[in-house]
């Protein structure tokens, strides 16, 4: 007798994609298969092809729900560092775990080998998001409006490119292993001390 829960397609989905998560961080982005997850999950492979299309939708979907996890984190993050209750390193330290120890970095970069080229667009789309919803915040008291949106910019492509060699790049040139992550805090409250300096009326 077949006791197996029947779930929604929504309940479904959403295991298959921690599943999938599960799979990225413990053996790499080329084991994110729609039958790796299947097996995973106790579903069908035509279950998975059913959500998803193929293993490039499933990854992609798989970006995006990495991208909203970690956006949400680094949104709460930042709210709480702006109250004064957490610290620029934990945002420094939130974003740059997202590219390496969640497997962000790695699955961008083996879908982008991998021939699917809009591989980055759910995670470029959700930061964007991201910093739409919290730059109105700034903007009253900012003298420059799109600085958070440079610093978004920089400290996304540390965290990435630490993700992918930062710690033998580090090691080879005499530099701590957490340096990366070091200048990206540097960055961050240097630009929160400006933002904070009273601008001329």
């Amino acid at each position: 007798m077949n006791t197996r829960k029947r779930l929604s397609p929504e309940e479904s989905r959403t295991a298959a994609l921690v599943a999938a998560r599960l799979l990225l961080i413990e053996t790499g982005p080329q084991s994110v298969t729609l039958k790796a997850v299947a097996g995973r999950i106790g579903r069908t492979h035509a279950n998975l092809l059913h959500h998803f299309g193929s293993a490039s939708g499933l990854q992609k979907a798989l970006a995006q729900h990495l991208a909203e996890t970690v956006c949400d984190t680094i949104k709460d993050a930042v709210r709480a560092s702006r109250a004064g209750l957490g610290s620029p390193r934990e945002v420094v330290d939130l974003t740059f775990d997202a590219f390496d120890k969640e497997g962000a970095g790695a699955l961008a970069s083996w879908m982008l080998a991998s021939g699917n080229e809009d591989a980055l667009d759910p995670i470029i789309e959700t930061i964007h998001e991201l910093v739409d919803e919290i730059a109105p915040d700034e903007a009253g008291h900012e003298d420059n409006p799109r600085r958070l949106h440079e610093d978004t910019l920089t400290l996304v492509l540390l965290a990435l490119g630490d993700a992918l060699m930062g710690r033998a790049l580090a090691r080879s040139l005499g530099l701590p292993e957490t340096a990366a992550r070091d200048r990206a805090e540097q960055l961050l409250v240097s630009s929160l001390q400006r933002a904070a300096e009273p601008q001329p009326l």
